[in-house]
C-alpha cells in the first residue's frame, strides 16, 4: 500500500530525505513542512511552520498521513512524537525525553558521567564567576556551551583567556541566546580529529549509518568563524574501521543505557565524537539525522529508508535492512553573504535550470520558488552533492558545475571540502 508521509522541517537535510524516499516503490504523496524551493518539485509544501506541533497534528489528521519523519531539533525538543504517538500516528523521531540528549547540553554531560562513557572532562555551572574560575584551571583551553538549543550556535571553542571570558559574558550575562544560556557546560578541550557517527535506532537495536566528516568552519583550511557547516564527506576518512567498530558499540551501549532508564530512543542517534590518542570520545549529540551529512549519506544508501524508518518504529530493525555503496560522496555548501551572522536573502539563484541532467544532485536548503525563479531564503542556501569511486572524481564534478553554472549575489562556499 502507497504511503502519504510529512517530512517536518525547510532544509537540505529534508530535501535530501525526500528525495531518497520518492526512490521507494511504496511512496504515496510527499508533503513538506514547510519545506523549500526544492522541495516541492518532490511533493506538497505546506505552510506550517515546524514548531507548529498542534498544527501539524491537526494537518496531519486531515490529510490521512501514514508517517510523519521530523527533521530538526525544535519540533522534538516540544514533544512532538509525545503528541503524534499519544493519537497513534507513526512518527521517526525521539520522545521528549529522549532527546534531551540533545536539547540539554548538561542533562547529556550527567548521563555520559552516569553511565561511564567516554567524554570529556566536564562540569556545569549557572553562575559566570565560578565558570570562569573553573575555566582557569585548564588555561582556558577549553569549550563552552550553552546548556539549551541554539541553532548550532551556542559552542564556543577557547583558546585563550580572553576567549574564555568572552563566552562565559556572552552566554550568562549578556544573554545573547536568551535562557538557553543560563546554564553552561564547560568541557576540557580535546586534540584530535573529529568524524560524525549516526545510527538507526528501535530502541533495543541500532544499524550503522555510514560515517561522514562535517566542515564546521566558513573559510578554507578550517579557518573563520564556526557554522552550521560549509559540507560534507561520506565516507569519512577520519577514523579507522576498528575504531568506527568501537563507536558503532559505544552508540549502541548509550540506546541500552537509556532504555535501563526507562527511556526508549528510536530514530536516528547522531554522536559528533574526537578521536583523541586514538580513542573516542563523545563531545556531542544529536538525535536526528545531520544537516548536511545527511546530504553525503543518503544518496550512498543502497537499501529502502521507507522500510528502514518502518523498522525503528515498529521495533524490527536489523543492520541486514541498511547498507551502503562504495562510492564517495561529497556536498558543498553554497552561501549567503554575510553568513553566518545577518545574511542578506532575497537575492536570485542563476544557473540551476543547467544542471538537469547533470552529474550531481541539488539539494536546497534556504531558498523559494518565485514563479520561474530560485531566490535565496536562509544562510545555507544550497547543497550541491556527487558521488563517485574515489572523492577526487566527486570533488572535481561538485567544483566543476559549481564554477561553470551556479552564481548569485555574493555566493560563499568552501574550496576544500573533502581534502
Amino acid at each position: 500500500m502507497k504511503k502519504n508521509i510529512l517530512i517536518i522541517g525547510s532544509g537540505g537535510r529534508e530535501h535530501a530525505i525526500g528525495w531518497k524516499l520518492m526512490q521507494s516503490k511504496n511512496i504515496g504523496q510527499l508533503y513538506f513542512a514547510p519545506g523549500n524551493g526544492g522541495t516541492s518539485a518532490l511533493g506538497k509544501n505546506i505552510p506550517i511552520a515546524s514548531d507548529n506541533v498542534e498544527e501539524l497534528l491537526r494537518f496531519a489528521k486531515t490529510a490521512h498521513i501514514d508517517l510523519t519523519i521530523v527533521g530538526p531539533e525544535v519540533p522534538l525538543s516540544l514533544g512532538i512524537v509525545n503528541k503524534f504517538t499519544k493519537e497513534n500516528l507513526p512518527i521517526f523521531g525521539p520522545t521528549k525525553e529522549a532527546a534531551r540528549l540533545e536539547t540539554s547540553k548538561a542533562w547529556a554531560a550527567t548521563f555520559l558521567k552516569r553511565h561511564n562513557l567516554p567524554h570529556p572532562v566536564s562540569e556545569i555551572f549557572d553562575d559566570p564567576e565560578s565558570a570562569l574560575a573553573y575555566s582557569k584551571k585548564f588555561n582556558s583551553n577549553v569549550v563552552i556551551k550553552a546548556d539549551g538549543l541554539c541553532q548550532g550556535k551556542g559552542v564556543f571553542v577557547c583558546n585563550n583567556m580572553g576567549d574564555a571570558q568572552q563566552a562565559i559574558q556572552s552566554l550568562m550575562v549578556e544573554k545573547i541566546f536568551g535562557s538557553t544560556g543560563g546554564r553552561i557546560v564547560i568541557q576540557e578541550k580535546l586534540i584530535g580529529k573529529e568524524i560524525s557517527v549516526m545510527v538507526f535506532s528501535d530502541g533495543t537495536r541500532v544499524a550503522p549509518i555510514i560515517a561522514a566528516s562535517d566542515y564546521k568552519r566558513l573559510k578554507n583550511n578550517n579557518q573563520g568563524p564556526n557554522t552550521g557547516s560549509m559540507g560534507s564527506l561520506a565516507p569519512s576518512s577520519n577514523a579507522s574501521i576498528q575504531q568506527l567498530k568501537t563507536i558503532y558499540q559505544l552508540l549502541g551501549r548509550i540506546v541500552e543505557c537509556m532504555r535501563q532508564e526507562g527511556i526508549i530512543y528510536r530514530g536516528v542517534l547522531y554522536g559528533g565524537m574526537m578521536i583523541a590518542s586514538g580513542k573516542p570520545y563523545i563531545l556531542e549529540f544529536n538525535c536526528r539525522f545531520g544537516d548536511p551529512e545527511t546530504e553525503a549519506q543518503l544518496p550512498l544508501l543502497t537499501s529502502d529508508l521507507l522500510s528502514i524508518i518502518e523498522a525503528c518504529i515498529d521495533g524490527s530493525l536489523s543492520p541486514r535492512l541498511v547498507s551502503f555503496s562504495h562510492q564517495t560522496c561529497v556536498c558543498v555548501i553554497l552561501a549567503a553573504p554575510g553568513y553566518p551572522g545577518i545574511y542578506k536573502k532575497n537575492i536570485p539563484i542563476h544557473g540551476l535550470e543547467k544542471l538537469h541532467n547533470q552529474s550531481v544532485i541539488v539539494f536546497h536548503a534556504g531558498t523559494s520558488k518565485e514563479k520561474s525563479k530560485t531566490m535565496t531564503t536562509g544562510g545555507r542556501v544550497l547543497g550541491i552533492t556527487a558521488c563517485d569511486q574515489t572523492k577526487e572524481k566527486a570533488r572535481t564534478k561538485v567544483y566543476t558545475l559549481i564554477e561553470k553554472h551556479i552564481r548569485f549575489t555574493g555566493m560563499q562556499y568552501r574550496t576544500d571540502i573533502g581534502l
